[in-house]
């Protein structure tokens, strides 16, 4: 078998965790910066009087973007043979086209263009999840891979932070925050490629699977059903994707409208310093969570526990706002919601790895379980408007997260190659 097909079995160096971590964190701040301060505040200028409807609409066209985009360019990585390996040129372009996005945005005269942006945004930054991504079970033994997915986990809280950061604080108008995003995406992706390997897959492995994984569909048929993944044949895939969309969609009825939460249900009087406030008290126990819990999770070989535990927590946290919706309850949701979603992050990617139905298409299969995370973009903004108008405002919305975070621990006991 190729060394791009084989199973991991060196460990990976801390130089290698560091570069995938800073590519990790330049994608995500260019998603969340737009999605927590950005967007909202240019929906805001462009139709202040329906600044949540508009948000809703652009965020869910992109995430249904995403939702296409990022097992697409898996599968498409999975055949590349290209001698700079099956990865890198897709990380690569990924981020360059998420630039070019985050620039248009930045120059958004009207809804259509900052519909078209986010588009192009979410088209390429999730073409650039979908080659990282893959890196963890392409270079990560399995001893290693709640740790290295507990960095991960910290990324994408980190990038969160510091996009908010750095487009409230250090870039304040708002086509500087989006080509300050453009420029990092494109910085730390380089970084990444440059400075580590990426094994190729050789040509004639690819032409001697005539029939099999490797043939890249030339038709639209044949390409959706290289992407359909049966539950029947791969039952705890199934489960573990279940489990993975319910987090995340619990996560995005909990955070996606912090921002409007703040200003308009908790009327703090700085919204933007409160959402930083928050992000930063989210992002320093999402830390803690990550980097223990991938450490106990890769000590005793388990996953499932830690998944109960942390969808446990991120409830608890839900439902405190559902009951005290105050600006000191934030301050107490906020780490415990980041503790929780630290914890399932870490053990999360162990354990999606682990029930990957083949090595041959471990980008495109990954790429499916990153629809799990893109979709519930898509479903959350498009329900919450009927959730806050007809179920209790924002208690009903954080009540809705709450009850969705559960079940996705429910899901995660069906997993049975798992512990």
């Amino acid at each position: 078998m190729p060394e791009a097909l084989a199973e991991p079995v060196v460990p990976v160096r801390g130089t290698w965790t560091t570069l995938l971590f800073l590519a990790n964190l330049g994608l995500w701040l260019g998603i969340y910066a737009p999605i927590q301060v950005l967007l909202p505040k240019q929906a805001e200028l462009l139709a202040a009087g329906h600044k949540e409807a508009v948000f809703g609409l652009v965020t869910g066209i992109g995430a249904a973007v995403s939702v296409i985009a990022n097992p697409t360019i898996g599968l498409l990585s999975d055949r590349t043979t290209s001698r700079f390996g099956r990865r890198h040129p897709w990380t690569v372009a990924g981020a360059l086209l998420g630039a070019v996005g985050l620039l248009l945005l930045s120059q958004a005269p009207n809804i259509t263009v900052m519909t078209i942006g986010w588009c192009l945004v979410q088209a390429g930054l999730n073409g650039m999840l979908a080659s990282l991504t893959s890196a963890v079970p392409d270079r990560v033994p399995v001893s290693q891979r709640a740790k290295v997915g507990g960095f991960i986990g910290i990324s994408q809280m980190l990038g969160t932070v510091l996009g908010a950061l750095v487009v409230t604080v250090v870039v304040t108008s708002l086509p500087g925050g989006y080509a300050a995003c453009a420029v990092l995406v494109v910085l730390v992706a380089l970084a990444f490629v440059l400075f580590t390997r990426d094994a190729p897959l050789p040509r004639r492995v690819r032409s001697r699977a005539r029939g099999a994984a490797f043939r890249p569909g030339r038709r639209v048929r044949e390409v959706v059903a290289n992407l359909w993944i049966s539950p029947r044949e791969h039952p705890d895939f199934a489960w573990a994707w279940g489990c993975h969309f319910m987090i995340n969609l619990g996560n995005a009825f909990g955070t996606l409208y912090l921002l409007f939460f703040l200003k308009d249900a908790v009327h703090y009087p700085d919204p933007d310093t409160g959402l930083l406030i928050m992000m930063a008290l989210y992002g320093a126990a999402l830390t803690v969570g990550a980097l223990g819990v991938g450490w106990l999770s890769d000590r005793s070989g388990r996953r499932k526990p830690y998944v109960l535990l942390s969808s446990a927590v991120m409830a608890l946290a839900a439902v405190l706002l559902v009951v005290w919706p105050t600006w000191p309850a934030a301050l107490v949701a906020a780490p415990l919601l980041g503790v929780g979603f630290g914890a399932y992050w870490a053990v999360a990617l162990a354990l999606l790895t682990q029930v990957l139905p083949a090595a041959a298409d471990r980008a495109k299969d990954l790429g499916v379980v990153n629809i799990a995370n893109s979709l519930p973009q898509v479903i959350a903004p498009l329900l919450t408007t009927g959730v806050l108008a007809y179920l209790g405002g924002y208690r009903g919305l954080f009540a809705v997260s709450a009850l969705a975070t559960l079940a996705a621990g429910a899901l995660v006991t069906k997993v049975r190659s798992v512990s």
